[in-house]
């Protein structure tokens, strides 16, 4: 359009003869290209970054090691359980998904190094199940310049949620919500008043300690003590003096499972028995081992359900529980269905039917609009996903849980 425009500046300076030769000669060359035949366009759009005829490469940056080494792993195994059964069954659209996953040892600045090099070098389609609100809130900027999808995160921070990030699919429900109930059920179920909040200090504490402090002003409250402690380290001797001197009835804890189990342990140790209740990502199966005969009675709220062995598998709201089950079985025979893995073969199950819904001509843009035209899609957890473009969380429901008889049971159980 410039190069017209410009032409046709020149051509007022020119004589009339060369102008209707120009103009004559140009309707020519339209009449002769007319003529030729129309370019096939290729019915596959430009390849997308991780894509070929045979494979999708999703890049996953993780705990795998250290103190939340458990939680990476179990993550990873339960959607590895789910996306190896896909493989094994011919892939998605005849492609099959590998999953390239580095370890970060929940360490932000590792995490992104991690991420930098899945962009850069190893140029995946998506990135996938990443653990944790510091380490995941430190690669925000790489995922808006890259425009890369990261489905599945293993936070319920509230920064990754509000304003809706397009890049971002979160499938669990918030830590707000976790706290929320919480708070409502330690106020108006139990009559507690006194509440206190033992917090990781860092962005995930940071996140839950808000949620708490939002849900006890909603009953005129607010935290009568809170206490801390360094991400990667168990330093929970003051933190607990803070909570016990203030006399709480019952802690909000918002950790990881050693330093919490340490807390519990000596808090009972010197005599001090208030409500424990956790949120989920303290990785409840691993916080009960630790703590032993001293778990009953400990709440942790969930946001998947029970991982039973024993759930429905002919065709009952918890099919999903059943299959995952059943594949971890499979693929990760020296595993115990537990809560984390569970949460990550529904991750896997989201990011497969977004592939599906895609169809075979995958792109980034594409893979997300077609995860934001999911309205209710049953998953088998009798909790039915749901997004849109404005809201890019799937999974809204908090399950109550404590330990009991050897066990997490829901509390009407």
């Amino acid at each position: 359009m410039c190069n017209l425009m410009t032409n046709q500046h020149r051509k007022r300076q020119q004589p009339a003869t060369l102008v209707r030769l120009e103009t004559l000669l140009f309707l020519v060359a339209i009449a002769i290209a007319g003529c030729q035949p129309a370019p096939q366009r290729d019915a596959i759009h430009p390849p997308s970054p991780g894509v070929n005829s045979n494979e999708i490469l999703i890049g996953a940056s993780l705990a795998l090691e250290g103190h939340a080494g458990y939680l990476g792993t179990q993550i990873l195994h339960g959607a590895m359980s789910y996306i190896r059964h896909i493989n094994a069954n011919g892939g998605v659209h005849g492609r099959r998904i590998r999953v390239i996953a580095y370890d970060d040892g929940y360490d932000p600045p590792r995490c992104l190094y991690n991420t930098q090099r899945l962009l850069i070098e190893d140029n995946v389609f998506a990135l996938f199940c990443y653990v944790g609100t510091p380490t995941t809130l430190k690669i925000i900027p790489l995922i808006n310049e890259a425009r890369i999808p990261l489905v599945g995160m293993f936070t319920g921070a509230n920064a990754l949620r509000d304003p809706v990030n397009r890049y971002l699919v979160n499938i669990r429900a918030s830590y707000y919500q976790e706290t929320g109930a919480t708070v409502r059920y330690l106020v108006e179920d139990l009559g507690i008043r006194r509440i206190g909040v033992f917090y990781q200090y860092d962005t995930y504490g940071f996140d839950g300690l808000r949620g708490t402090e939002l849900a006890l002003r909603r009953y005129n409250l607010f935290p009568v003590a809170t206490g801390t402690y360094i991400r990667g380290t168990l330093a929970v001797e003051e933190g607990l003096q803070r909570i016990m001197d203030a006399k709480a009835e019952a802690v909000v804890m918002i950790g990881t499972y050693e330093p919490c189990a340490k807390f519990i342990r000596q808090a009972k140790s010197r005599g001090y028995h208030p409500v424990f209740s956790n949120v989920s990502f303290v990785g409840a199966d691993e916080l009960a081992r630790i703590l032993g005969d001293q778990a009953e009675g400990v709440i942790v709220t969930q946001v998947v359900p029970l991982p039973n062995a024993d759930a429905d598998a002919d065709g009952g709201n918890l099919w999903g529980v059943a299959e995952y089950v059943r594949l971890l079985k499979q693929y990760y025979p020296q595993d115990i269905p537990n809560f984390v893995s569970l949460e990550g073969y529904l991750n896997a199950r989201v990011l497969v039917e977004g592939l599906r819904r895609t169809g075979a001509n995958l792109t980034r843009e594409r893979f997300i609009a077609s995860l934001e035209s999911v309205r209710t899609y049953d998953l088998g957890i009798d909790n039915a996903l749901a997004f849109s473009a404005r809201d890019h969380q799937g999974l809204d429901r908090v399950y109550f849980t404590h330990f009991k008889d050897g066990r997490f049971v829901l509390f009407n159980e």
